[in-house]
């Protein structure tokens, strides 16, 4: 059987947009996972991650050697201070994918399921439509900074809104993966306290395949990704 990537996480190369916003800061689109932690090893440039959570908002700086990881439920915003690029690490490979990321649009857009998809659409290769998506979600990020922690957890019921009626598939696609591969481990650990290999008889190595020659358009920047095993 083929293993998942270590832990059931996805791991992207990304390069963040060095797209000036309104605000002079150069960057991506706020947003948060709803299910998903967030991590983030600086391999080049230096930058700044702008996070709102139950701390407040607080700008964290990136630069090389970096390691910096974040709980569901915290909107984070990338700034370029340039050439910024990370190596992120993404639990639960497949479900952010799925729909686990919720933008900070203004609430009458998050409260319209119609013209929240539409805004949030992008088209490959259409850098115009993603730098407005971006523009939008700082818009409402913005509103979320001034409205302080009854504003954030406004945001926070709003995107369970947006999520829920995906919940059923993410839990399946969940339990036939890093549900199945934390099974797996405690299965290994009752036969190796038997003294017997295992897993260790059936190892092999798996190479994952690009999705894409040319990188896509993210939320946060130029993405290379690569597609996972289904455990």
């Amino acid at each position: 059987m083929t293993g998942l990537f270590p832990g059931g996480v996805a791991v992207t190369d990304l390069e963040v947009y060095d797209w000036e916003a309104a605000d002079g800061c150069r960057g991506g689109s706020p947003h948060l996972h709803t299910a998903s932690s967030e991590g983030y090893v600086v391999g080049g440039g230096s930058g700044a991650v702008q996070t709102l959570s139950a701390a407040g908002f607080e700008e964290h700086p990136l630069v090389p050697g970096d390691v910096v990881w974040f709980t569901p439920g915290t909107v984070h915003r990338l700034i370029n201070g340039g050439d910024l690029r990370l190596l992120v690490v993404m639990a639960n490979a497949g479900l952010p994918e799925a729909g686990d990321a919720v933008l900070t649009f203004p609430a009458d857009v998050l409260d319209d399921p119609e013209a929240y998809a539409t805004a949030a659409a992008v088209t490959p290769g259409d850098e115009a439509a993603a730098r407005a998506r971006r523009d939008l979600a700082l818009d409402g990020f913005a509103q979320l900074r001034a409205g302080g922690a009854d504003a954030l957890a406004a945001f926070h019921a709003r995107a369970v809104r947006i999520v829920q009626p995906r919940i059923a598939g993410w839990r399946e696609l969940w339990e036939s993966t890093v549900a199945a591969e934390t099974t797996r481990v405690g299965e290994q650990l009752t036969a190796l306290a038997a003294g017997d290999p295992g897993r260790m008889a059936t190892a092999s190595v798996t190479r994952a395949q690009p999705r894409s020659a040319a990188r896509t358009l993210g939320v946060c920047g130029r993405l290379r990704t690569w597609e996972w095993p289904a455990g």
